[in-house]
């Protein structure tokens, strides 16, 4: 592919709900441009972007696929994303590097959850977007009613560029209202023909023609004195119209039958923007000296700079890195510098990607996307430059996982295969995390839902041969003490040769602080040196307590008296004294179960609010307050034991149609009510007992 610069390249994210034809898209784009000579099918599998094993097997995207597009000498950098919720951070890494998107929405079903989502991100980033509306040769189309409700749910800036030619079956092209020409299709392909006599466009052409005008005051004068523009007017009102953010075209088409990708093609040269359109033709990062915020001109003329969005993980053809070029122009056989790591990197090889081809490429300039290979170091968020001029860009925001599960081997010999693999799958997916347990012994995986977790399992199994199987996650409980007990412990053995003595009185009582310990011994009666054994033997008991085996928390343990012998003392008697105290003092203090409780914050639409706020109480939570924000979406705070949130992202996408989102953090221990404390006993007991 040839070298473009960087006027002429848009970098434009493909986003809506999963089903609405995104990929489809693409593979339509290709065909047109001549990159296939066939179209490839979702159904069977053989589409240029959806390549992965996985995707191929559940016909639907999981990862986003960069398809680099040439059309009237301007480079379009498509993303292909996916349009489940699960793999929202592939979504949310792509629109750190592009400047623009299409939203592609179903005709036939409207506005869906997964339509709103793409719009909130869009708005949040302040990102130009077209909206392509697709299967309008399918049936149950009412194009009218479709764009009243676009209108109704994003604002007045809706605005129609295309005009149906016929709808549901009888849909066979449109009328685009800028250039004034039809376009319908002929069985092959579209082709230009004139207005029909039985569509009317003044409505439409009028509006765009107001929205045109609010643009610049000297085209307001002229629309006011009633005189035409001109095509270039237009082309540049228009364009500045849809930069700012105040106008989104709406036009219409089929994926499948190639029409209006023609009619997409040019309006995404004329009315997306290039690199330095958007922020001032500006990134912020940061200076990792100095710390002070430094900020880069997207420019050929400035040092090199890049930020990886992307890392794809091969186990045959290695690590792919996909980057951004913010600033400068990189070669190949280029040494750069990772400033987030630290680190030296050679680009030795400098590639674009068509789904899973590799292209290679001379150079990429300044808002260009590419992609290299086997970079030691690097990872998705980082910041490669020139090592001169060190800068380290924002990074990217990731949603936190919002469930967790269990994991472990098939074969229990493949446990430190297992952890390999899941390290590897960590670094090409940042919205997925794994963590080990240490107190369960547990090893944790965390994700966006059930079916990122099912898919991850998938995938180790596909390119590392690692079979694993989910479990339910082992609450961390505690246990703490209520009432206060003094007691003895005595640690005797005498039976020839040298003996064991050790002698300790400890009061056990309730506290603010996790542990303490406190000497209270006068006259010698345990001598010094035997004093830390004491606290050490308090250290270990405390790690299982007498309920349920739990840790125990949140107690005072004072040593006030004892008895030692001049022989048979000595560090061990007094730790096992202890132990046996712990023991004892736990029993008779009255002690409790404690459970781990989170706060939460819950975004929902209102219309939501009482059927959560219902499920809420049924989990045992108290809500601390509302809120509301900016998209106008209600904000809920709560507290909730941990135990009853094992799987809530699955429960809170049922009650709100996949429109709620939630993040929690652990907050305290609480006590357990009893019937739900008998419960976890026994079956701790029971596990025990295995």
């Amino acid at each position: 592919m040839k070298v473009f610069t960087t006027d002429n390249i848009r970098n434009i994210s493909l986003l809506g709900h999963r089903g609405s034809g995104k990929t489809t898209l693409i593979e339509s784009i290709l065909h047109v441009k001549d990159y296939i000579k066939r179209k490839g099918d979702v159904e069977n599998g053989t589409t240029v972007s959806d390549f992965d094993k996985e995707e191929i097997r559940r016909i639907f995207s999981i990862n986003t696929s960069l398809i680099p597009v040439e059309h009237n000498n301007v480079k379009l950098n498509f993303l292909d994303t996916p349009g489940y919720f699960d793999f929202v951070g592939e979504v949310i890494s792509s629109l750190r590097v592009s400047a623009s998107a299409v939203l592609v929405l179903d005709a036939t079903a409207g506005v869906e959850v997964g339509t709103e989502k793409a719009w909130k991100l869009l708005e949040e980033r302040k990102l130009p977007r077209i909206i392509f509306v697709n299967k309008m040769d399918k049936g149950y189309v009412n194009y009218t009613k479709l764009l009243n409700e676009l209108k109704e749910k994003f604002g007045k800036k809706i605005a129609p560029f295309c005009i149906p030619i016929g709808e549901k079956d009888e849909f066979k092209g449109f009328v685009n209202v800028v250039d004034m020409v039809g376009r319908i299709f002929d069985g092959k392909e579209c082709v230009d023909t004139p207005v029909p006599d039985d569509v009317d466009v003044s409505e439409v052409r009028n509006l765009l023609f107001e929205a045109i005008a609010e643009t610049d005051e000297a085209l307001m004068d002229k629309y006011f004195a009633g005189e035409e523009f001109t095509q270039e007017e237009i082309v540049k009102g228009l364009h500045k119209g849809v930069v700012n953010g105040d106008i989104v075209p709406v036009m219409v088409g089929s994926a499948q039958q190639n029409i209006g990708i023609h009619t997409l093609l040019n309006y995404l040269d004329l009315y997306m923007p290039c690199p330095t359109e958007l922020f001032s033709g500006q990134r912020v990062g940061e200076d990792p000296v100095t710390q002070q915020e430094k900020v880069v001109k997207i420019s050929d003329e400035n040092p090199f700079s890049a930020i990886v969005f992307k890392t794809l993980v091969d186990p045959f053809i290695g690590k792919i890195t996909f980057f951004k070029v913010n600033s400068g122009v990189l070669r190949k056989e280029t040494e750069v510098f990772n400033s987030k790591k630290n680190k030296k990197e050679r680009i030795a090889q400098l590639i674009t990607m068509q789904g899973n081809k590799q292209i290679e490429i001379e150079e990429l300039h300044a808002g260009d996307i590419g992609a290299t290979t086997k970079l030691l170091y690097t990872q998705t968020g980082d910041t490669l430059c020139d090592k001169n001029y060190p800068v380290v860009f924002n990074k990217i925001r990731f949603p936190k996982p919002n469930i967790f599960s269990g994991v472990l081997p098939a074969d229990k010999n493949d446990d430190e295969k297992l952890s390999t693999a899941l390290q590897r799958v960590m670094e090409e997916d940042p919205t997925f995390v794994v963590t080990r347990n240490y107190e369960t012994k547990q090893l944790l995986i965390g994700g966006q839902g059930e079916k990122h977790l099912y898919i991850i399992l998938c995938k180790i199994k596909n390119k590392f041969g690692v079979h694993a199987e989910l479990q339910d996650v082992i609450v961390s409980y505690r246990e703490t003490i209520l009432g206060k007990a003094e007691v003895q412990g005595k640690h005797k053995k005498q039976s020839g040769g040298a003996g064991q003595y050790g002698d300790v009185f400890i009061r056990f009582e309730p506290s603010d602080k996790e542990f303490e310990f406190v000497d209270e011994i006068k006259g010698g009666v345990v001598p010094r040196n035997y004093i830390p054994a004491v606290e050490k033997g308090l250290m270990e008991a405390k790690e299982k307590g007498v309920l349920a085996g739990y840790p125990v928390i949140n107690f005072k343990a004072t040593l006030y008296d004892g008895s030692y012998h001049p022989v048979d003392s000595n560090d061990l008697s007094f730790k096992l004294a202890a132990i046996l105290a712990f023991k004892l003092g736990m029993e008779k203090a009255k002690p409790v179960l404690l459970e781990p409780v989170v706060k939460m914050k819950i975004t929902i639409p209102e219309e939501y609010m009482g059927d959560v706020m219902g499920d809420l109480n049924k989990r045992r939570g108290r809500v601390l307050g509302m809120d509301h924000n900016e998209a106008g979406e209600q904000l809920l705070f709560a507290e909730v034991p941990e135990a009853e949130i094992l799987k809530y992202s699955i429960d809170l996408r049922a009650l709100t149609q996949g429109r709620g989102e939630f993040e929690y953090e652990f907050v305290r221990y609480e006590e357990v009510p009893e019937n739900i404390s008998k419960r976890v006993k026994e079956e701790r007991n029971k596990d025990k007992d295995k």
